[in-house]
């Protein structure tokens, strides 16, 4: 499955939704390294993720980590409560960027 992308300022924005887990990780860890790969800051949305299991956050942090090695810019955005939840039990609240929404992105 593809997830809708599209542009914000200098951010390629993938929008995420459903149930990210073991059986649509793999989809979502090639979406987003193939937007790093192209050298593109990302932002994921993760506004209608009813449900993210360890290996979806697996596919973000790998995500992250990617991006810092290119010097990219890589935030979440919108985050669920759910998927908030999950990432407050890892602490990775902590470790990514969180914006509450687009509009308060501006040009980095």
């Amino acid at each position: 499955m593809k997830y809708p992308v599209s542009q914000h300022f200098n951010y390629s924005v993938i929008s995420l939704s459903g149930e990210i887990d073991l059986n649509e990780s793999p989809n979502v860890r090639k979406q987003i390294l193939e937007y790093i790969n192209k050298n593109s800051s990302l932002l994921i949305d993760l506004s209608l993720v009813e449900y993210i299991d360890s290996s979806g956050v697996a596919s973000l942090v790998e995500g992250l980590q990617m991006a810092r090695s290119k010097k990219l810019n890589f935030a979440l955005v919108g985050v669920s409560e759910s998927a908030l939840q999950v990432l407050q039990l890892a602490r990775l609240d902590m470790v990514f960027t969180i914006y509450a929404s687009l509009e308060d992105i501006e040009s980095l």
